[in-house]
């Protein structure tokens, strides 16, 4: 920070002028690096000279215009950590199931849904205590009917077809080894899968968009780094990937910060499912 101070001027028979003083802040540019099963992302933004915890610190709009604008941008924090937390948990042996209600179990609220949801939770993990479970509720586009959405990690197939009983498994399929994105491939990327299931909830169901057990583990922050590179970075001039791994998306938001979207390399042998993640290089 640096104060700059006017001089007194002096005129012949008038008075002095009083002291202007002007703060000025320097803006120091830092990027900090999460990674969450095979993602990395990495966001390039500034921080004022007066900020004292740059760890915590985050970019954000100094005020909303409107109540709306605050609520999306509350939405998309909420969409973003619950597709990081998905990647980090589950990888191509992992199950989606889909779990439905037939007429004789036919639910029209969904507090009774909750109510089912929670004692099959209670089930699956008093068998598998490892167990990793994320779980979502939602209605049918075309039938309205309640039905559910669920994505797991270290339960069998055939445990979850026997202790369903209040109407069919739809599917019970292993995750994706490659999943595209406009043609690419991304590899393990689950966050197109992530979002879907995220946008099942509706005000209706109240509460939280999805139940998931506590010993989900957690994306992979490091702290950020002050950028020291000339000509700093762009949507054009990205960080470089740590090693293993490969570009996918750049983007400048709205809040004033660079976005830039790293995959694991998918392996070109589609046969291997599980590649082995890479070591990482600071960049």
């Amino acid at each position: 920070m640096i104060s700059q101070f006017a001089s007194w001027h002096w005129i012949s028979g008038a008075m002095p002028e009083p002291v202007t003083r002007v703060e000025v802040f320097y803006m120091r540019t830092m990027k900090r690096r999460s990674f969450f099963g095979s993602v990395c992302e990495q966001i390039v933004y500034n921080v004022p000279d007066n900020v004292r915890n740059i760890k915590d610190y985050e970019p954000r709009p100094q005020r909303f215009k409107t109540e709306e604008e605050r609520e999306k941008f509350l939405l998309g924090i909420s969409r973003r950590k619950h597709a990081r937390s998905f990647n980090a948990n589950f990888s191509p042996s992992s199950l989606y199931s889909t779990l439905t209600f037939d007429d004789d179990h036919e639910l029209h609220n969904f507090e009774d849904a909750k109510r089912i949801r929670d004692n099959f939770f209670r089930v699956l993990k008093r068998a598998y205590p490892d167990a990793v479970i994320f779980f979502y509720l939602g209605r049918g586009k075309s039938t309205h009917r309640i039905h559910c959405h669920m994505v797991s990690e270290g339960i069998p197939k055939e445990f979850i077809a026997e202790k369903w009983k209040h109407g069919s498994v739809k599917r019970i399929s292993n995750l994706r080894s490659h999943c595209y994105y406009d043609g690419v491939d991304h590899g393990q990327d689950y966050t197109g899968l992530a979002n879907y299931l995220f946008d099942h909830w509706t005000p209706e169901q109240g509460g939280h968009r999805w139940k998931q057990t506590k010993n989900a583990k957690k994306p992979e922050r490091e702290d950020p780094t002050e950028v020291n590179v000339r000509g700093g970075y762009s949507e054009k001039r990205p960080p470089r990937p740590p090693r293993g791994y490969m570009l996918v998306e750049t983007k400048s938001t709205q809040y004033g910060y660079l976005y830039f979207k790293y995959v694991v390399v998918p392996p070109t042998d589609k046969r291997r499912s599980s590649p082995k993640l890479p070591d990482r290089l600071v960049s």
